[in-house]
This record gives C-alpha cells, sequence and structure tokens, in this order.
C-alpha cells in the first residue's frame, strides 16, 4: 500500500510507521515542522525510522505543501490520521479549542484531494481516554481535558470523511511502553531501579490497561491491511498499576540482575476513574510478535538509557 502517515515522530506513531514500512508498505510521514528544528526523543525517534519511509518535511495537514505531495502521486490506498496536539495534555488547563482545531484543520481539503487521487479508506488514531470508550465504571466520561479533545477531534473526522466519501476506522491506544517511549511511568521505575532504589506506587488501585508498544504496533498494522473491521480496541495487560508494575519488576529483575524494589502506597487520590482499559483481546498470528522478545528489547533499551551502555 502507499500509505500517507501524520505523527510519526511520536512514540506510538514511530512504531506504528516503522512496522507498516518493515511489511513492506510505501510510507509518506508529514512532520509539521523542519527537519532541523526536531529535538530530544523525537530527533531519535526520526533518525531511526527506516529509510524507506518518505520524510516530507514542513507539512501540517493545512498546508499547501501537504495538497502538492498529494498531489504528486496517484494510487494513494491509506490516511492514517495518527498526529495530534499534545502541549500539556496532562493539565487540568489543557486547552481543547486549540487542539480540536490544531487536529482537524486543513483536512477537508486534504480528504477532498486524496480521495481524486484513489483513496478509498482513513484510519484514525483514538484514544481510550475519550468519552464513551474503552471498559470502565458508568458513565465513560473523558478522562481528561485531553481526551475530550480526542472525542471531539474523532467527531469532525468522520463528519469531514463521510462527506469526502472516504472509509474511516478507528484504532484506540490504551497504555503503551517500549523503547523510544516518552519519560513516563515505566521510565520512572527503571530511573529509580537504576539508582539502586525502590519505586513507589501511588495509585496501585486504579486498573489500566498497559501493551507492549511492538505489540500494539503489529495490530495497528493489521488493522491497517486488513481494512474489515470499523474499530479496533487491543488489550494488553488489563489489571491493577499495582500488579502491572509488580510483573514489570518480575521481567527487569531476572534481565538485568537489578533489585526492582515496589512499593505499593496505599492509594487516596481517586480523581481519575478507577477502570479505564481496552476491550478487544486480538491474538497475533504465531512468529509475528513474540513476549518474550518484546521484553527482552526493552530491557536492551533500559539498559542503554540508564545503565550505561552504548546507544
Amino acid at each position: 500500500m502507499r500509505i500517507l502517515f501524520t505523527g510519526a515522530s511520536s512514540f506510538t506513531g514511530f512504531w506504528f510507521a516503522k512496522t507498516l514500512a518493515e511489511r513492506g508498505h510505501e510510507v509518506h510521514a508529514t512532520f509539521q515542522a523542519s527537519a532541523a528544528s526536531y529535538e530530544l526523543g523525537r530527533r531519535r525517534r526520526i533518525d531511526a525510522l527506516p529509510a524507506s519511509v518518505v520524510r516530507h518535511w514542513e507539512t501540517p495537514t493545512q498546508s499547501p505543501r501537504l495538497l502538492e505531495v498529494v498531489e504528486s502521486q496517484s494510487g494513494w490506498d491509506l490516511l492514517c490520521l495518527h498526529a495530534a496536539y499534545v502541549t500539556n495534555y496532562r493539565s487540568p488547563d489543557f486547552d481543547v479549542v486549540q487542539a480540536l482545531k490544531n487536529n482537524t484543520e486543513g483536512l477537508s481539503a486534504l480528504l477532498e484531494k486524496l480521495a481524486t487521487r484513489g483513496l478509498g479508506r482513513a484510519v484514525a488514531t483514538g484514544s481510550v481516554f475519550e468519552a464513551d470508550e474503552g471498559a470502565g465504571e458508568e458513565p465513560r466520561r473523558a478522562f481528561s481535558p485531553y481526551g475530550l479533545s480526542k472525542t471531539v477531534t474523532w467527531k469532525v473526522q468522520q463528519y469531514r470523511a463521510q462527506i469526502a466519501g472516504v472509509s474511516l476506522g478507528k484504532f484506540l491506544i490504551p497504555n503503551p511502553f517500549g523503547p523510544f517511549e516518552e519519560p513516563r511511568f515505566t521510565a520512572y521505575l527503571m530511573k529509580t531501579w537504576y539508582a539502586g532504589k525502590s519505586a513507589e506506587v501511588r495509585t496501585p488501585d486504579y486498573i489500566r490497561d498497559n501493551i507492549h508498544v511492538s505489540r500494539l504496533a503489529a495490530h495497528y498494522a493489521d488493522f491497517a491491511e486488513k481494512g474489515t473491521a470499523v474499530k479496533c480496541a487491543p488489550m494488553g495487560y488489563v489489571e491493577s498499576q499495582g500488579a502491572f508494575t509488580l510483573r514489570f519488576a518480575a521481567e527487569m529483575r531476572k534481565r538485568l540482575g537489578l533489585a526492582c524494589d515496589v512499593t505499593l502506597g496505599k492509594q487516596t487520590d481517586f480523581s481519575e476513574p478507577l477502570m479505564r482499559v481496552n476491550t478487544q483481546s486480538l491474538p497475533l498470528p504465531e512468529g509475528e510478535w513474540s513476549e518474550t522478545a518484546a521484553w527482552d528489547e526493552l530491557a536492551r533499551w533500559y539498559a542503554t538509557e540508564f545503565g550505561g551502555g552504548a546507544r
């Protein structure tokens, strides 16, 4: 397939674009800014993309430059709408209006132009933290202002795709972890353990859905290739954060020789929904993905990141 992919500098976007390219698809990755402007984690991910991925710089969705890229080739098979506004995404003051504008501006023109060049299908990336997604206590409200922005973005994407005559599928992301990740929970665990300290889990009772990013990417590629389902919501380790931390510690301990001590605190903050997880237990073909290999790869990554190994 010839694929136009937005958001390949993000953690999950990198893995999705990488996996699609490694399966032999022609991936064209769009980037909002110039090549020189990307730094740190995003720079590393861009540099680590397969050489076959075609990089288009300064091509935000609303730009004439992106329409020129689309016009330059026919036979577009898939549009992957992965890019999203995430500035201060954890803040209660996250700018929902700005996020909606950023996520959807120019989308109508892009879809219409792609449709004239053969496009019939698109995949939008959603979040289990959107309103009315996943499984958990009712009502399943948006998890946060960021979750709200993803909710309304999806509605606009649906509308624009229908007007353009493009079939739109939705891929829901839970809590991915793995190499090239942003410095979030599992990175905190590893940094603490490499410092010889016990990692404290302050919210061990929340039930979440943590998934190896390599497995998530395999499901994404399957969903993109098959094109028969409307929605894909793959489950990972559905368990309390306390149980996941103990699982994670056991896997890293036996691979890295660290103590990986864990202190499970008594949770007092229940400001977030107690449970929010994806809903589909999806198998992968034999040989396509290995859980053991994923843990091995992750241990090597952390040994490089925090253990002083060479990159």
